[in-house]
């Protein structure tokens, strides 16, 4: 596998060229990368429109992936659910006002991409639900959400793995998408690494006409650094207007130290990565299986995400970890999630190995599950985002309408959605996730 981006900024490095072009550095050291810092020069290519290097890495990826076209983004799986949703959305009948069926828990990129292209969302509820992070959803209940709509939506849209690592059934809601014609979108900001592993759980590979990925999240590539994948059968049509999409809501300096890790991950996808997550699995699951001795559970479908449910325990499970020197990526009132890869040490797993054999823990709380509100939608998504706001106090929100989604970064998942009206189960919410102001319209 050869890294063409990797290699071209070595050699220009190599050329002592005078960089009498952006950026303002100058490949001079502050942080220490900036001489592989460059822009689109004479031979660097460009994002979008790849002729060269750029597309030849591409093309490496989209074998590596098994689709029919995968486009890098440089911003994230924000850059791709635009650009998904976008795509869709221009093959949309517009007799009626567009909408997409999508699964409660989007991130909040999505209620901004439907902002942006002024579409609505009806919305798929879990069954059971003890945390904002899970919609877990399979092809019967798609098709039942079906059946209760007077019009088709322009794509199912799901996220899957969630934030706590749990996945729905992609195979089954994409035999109802195909019966029905409509393309199903998943959300696979966390699941880069799913299609390496023993068994393939990529979303694409399950049926998915189009996925993102945030490719920094679980590969060893910088933050910000993604994928735009496109079916392989590609039915309908997207690979066609997929570079420009990405275009449209892309920068137009995108990050070259970033595309040079999307390149360089390419090698390592090809070389190693299959016996690397062998590997981590094991470890991983060496950790579960002392939560399980403990009698703490485990609620992660995903191999590489450890999310342990403390719901039923009364502890300061944040100090605990914090104590033998671990930093989570995720913690609320009743789950911490660590996210795992390969490029973690021995050193990493044996304390997160000790935190867990060292839990001096009993069950002392009840569980308390949560149900996301069916809310009163006022007025549109658009409308709601491009309105002037102001932001107040949770406890004086009640019967105000939704502005911007207020929540933060992770999970990112709005308690309310924008232009819905704000009730007393929203304020719970609010509250029970630490939110304390929020923005409404004025």
């Amino acid at each position: 596998m050869d890294t063409p981006i990797f290699d071209f900024v070595q050699n220009y490095i190599k050329s002592n060229t005078a960089r009498l072009h952006m950026p303002g550095h100058k490949g001079v050291s502050f942080l220490g990368c900036e001489a592989l810092d460059i822009t689109e020069i004479r031979g660097a290519d460009e994002l979008y429109a790849p002729e060269g290097i750029i597309k030849k890495s591409e093309e490496n990826a989209t074998r590596l992936f098994d689709t029919s076209k995968t486009v890098y983004s440089a911003g994230g799986s924000s850059q791709s659910i635009n650009a998904m949703l976008y795509l869709s959305f221009l093959k949309a009948d517009k007799t009626n006002r567009p909408f997409v069926l999508a699964c409660r828990n989007v991130h909040k990129s999505f209620v901004y991409a439907l902002a942006k292209i002024d579409a609505d969302a009806k919305w798929l509820y879990p069954e059971n639900g003890d945390s904002i992070c899970s919609c877990v959803v399979n092809g019967g209940m798609v098709e039942k959400a079906l059946e209760k709509l007077e019009n088709k939506p322009f794509a199912i849209y799901i996220t899957s793995p969630d934030y706590l690592g749990r996945m729905s059934d992609v195979e089954s809601i994409s035999k109802v998408c195909k019966k029905h014609n409509i393309p199903l979108l998943v959300d696979n900001a966390h699941g880069s690494y799913l299609k390496f592993c023993k068994e393939d759980f990529h979303p694409i590979s399950l049926g998915a006409d189009m996925c993102c990925d945030s490719a920094h999240k679980t590969l060893p590539v910088l933050t910000g650094g993604g994928y735009l994948h496109i079916a392989k059968d590609d039915k309908y049509g997207f690979s066609q207007n997929a570079v420009n999409a990405m275009a449209i809501f892309g920068s137009t300096s995108p990050s070259y130290l970033i595309l040079q890790s999307l390149d360089l991950c390419n090698k390592y996808i090809d070389e190693r990565i299959r016996e690397d997550i062998k590997i981590c699995t094991e470890k991983c699951n060496e950790i579960k299986n002392i939560m399980a001795e403990k009698g703490v559970p485990c609620v992660s479908r995903e191999p590489l995400k450890i999310t342990a449910d403390f719901s039923e325990f009364d502890l300061d499970f944040k100090t605990h970890f914090r104590s033998f020197g671990i930093e989570f990526e995720y913690a609320d009132n009743d789950f911490v999630v660590f996210m795992v890869s390969p490029q973690n040490s021995d050193e990493a797993f044996n304390k997160l190995k000790k935190s867990f054999e060292n839990l001096n823990i009993k069950k002392n709380k009840s569980i308390e599950g949560i149900e996301f509100e069916k809310a009163e939608r006022v007025i549109s998504i658009r409308q709601a985002i491009f309105s002037e706001s102001e932001e107040i106090n949770v406890e004086d929100a009640l019967g105000r309408v939704c502005a911007s989604p207020t929540v933060s970064c992770p999970p990112a998942i709005p308690i309310a959605v924008s232009g819905e009206k704000i009730t007393e189960k929203h304020i719970e919410m609010f509250k029970k996730y630490n939110i304390n102001q929020i923005d409404v319209i004025k």
